[in-house]
């Protein structure tokens, strides 16, 4: 696969009638150095640009964050941080080349530049969030590179990784194990995956496949249990699988704010009982792992 024809074909997507107006928005900002504060909250103060408020509600809905920008507070669907605080003491990236699949708009990239990687290099195919990380790294003037590719990419990317992130993506995949193989070719060998997905209690090696959706999100295929997460894992060819943490999402994580068009979590729960979706399924909880790959 020739990724650069890919990427260019992409870039492409930038010229869309509801991505044009965003990116000329973003190109019209004024030019400076600002002060930058890696927290909870990505922070960024200094001069503020003209128009800046106008620019970030421009290009909503903000799902990752959150960020404050001079005077401006983007107050995102999900408090990102609660998710990053909770993995932060199980992960070292310093001297690493580290990957984010499915990033987003960068929120934990960002971050990840507090322990000094090798190199950070976030993937996702999604030309609005794609703007939206231009837009926080206007200010932030990092070295992160952004790919507008897929997981199904990693295994003709030009390097293998030491760490990869995939945090909330398994469980849109249709084929769970090939999308774990895929992370397999991509990870150095020696080197780490740490992923997150939903995942349903139980003993047996089973999962949970929705008929027609999940918490209203119709791309759900499969909610395994942890040992049935497990063994994707073994059969991708990981010779470790670690449980680092597991949790239930709440409405202290993701919620509706100003910054969101449309539903959220709260939308999305049975309003008679919390533990169970509109659907009647259980409502979600995430499980994390660490898996790691043979030294060869």
């Amino acid at each position: 696969m020739n990724l650069d024809v890919l990427r260019q074909e992409r870039q492409k997507w930038m010229n869309w009638k509801n991505i044009a107006p965003l990116r000329e928005a973003l190109n019209s900002l004024e030019d400076g150095f600002w002060e930058v504060e890696l927290g909870d909250v990505v922070k960024i103060s200094g001069k503020a640009p003209k128009n800046l408020y106008e620019v970030a509600k421009l290009m909503m809905p903000w799902r990752k964050g959150p960020f404050e920008l001079f005077e401006t507070f983007i107050d995102s669907e999900w408090r990102s941080n609660i998710k990053y605080n909770l993995l932060r003491k199980h992960f070292n990236l310093k001297d690493k080349r580290v990957a984010d699949i499915g990033c987003n708009n960068g929120y934990y990239l960002f971050r990840m530049q507090e322990d000094k990687p090798k190199a950070l290099v976030g993937f996702d195919p999604s030309a609005l969030y794609k703007t939206q990380f231009d837009f926080i790294n206007h200010f932030v003037k990092s070295d992160i590179v952004y790919e507008l590719l897929g997981v199904e990419h990693l295994e003709f990317y030009e390097d293998k990784f030491d760490t990869i992130f995939c945090l909330g993506v398994l469980y849109h995949r249709s084929d769970p194990v090939a999308m774990l193989k895929s992370l397999y070719k991509g990870v150095d060998f020696g080197g780490e995956v740490i992923l997150d997905t939903f995942y349903i209690d139980g003993d047996d090696e089973m999962c949970l496949c929705p008929e027609s959706s999940y918490s209203k999100i119709p791309n759900i295929y499969f909610v395994p249990t942890i040992k049935a997460l497990r063994n994707w894992c073994k059969r991708a060819g990981f010779d470790s699988f670690e449980v680092l943490e597991t949790s239930v999402t709440d409405s202290n994580e993701q919620r509706k704010t100003p910054w969101i068009e449309g539903q959220s979590l709260e939308d999305f729960l049975d309003k008679n009982d919390k533990s169970k979706t509109v659907e009647g399924y259980p409502a979600p909880a995430r499980v994390y792992v660490k898996l790691t790959k043979g030294i060869k």
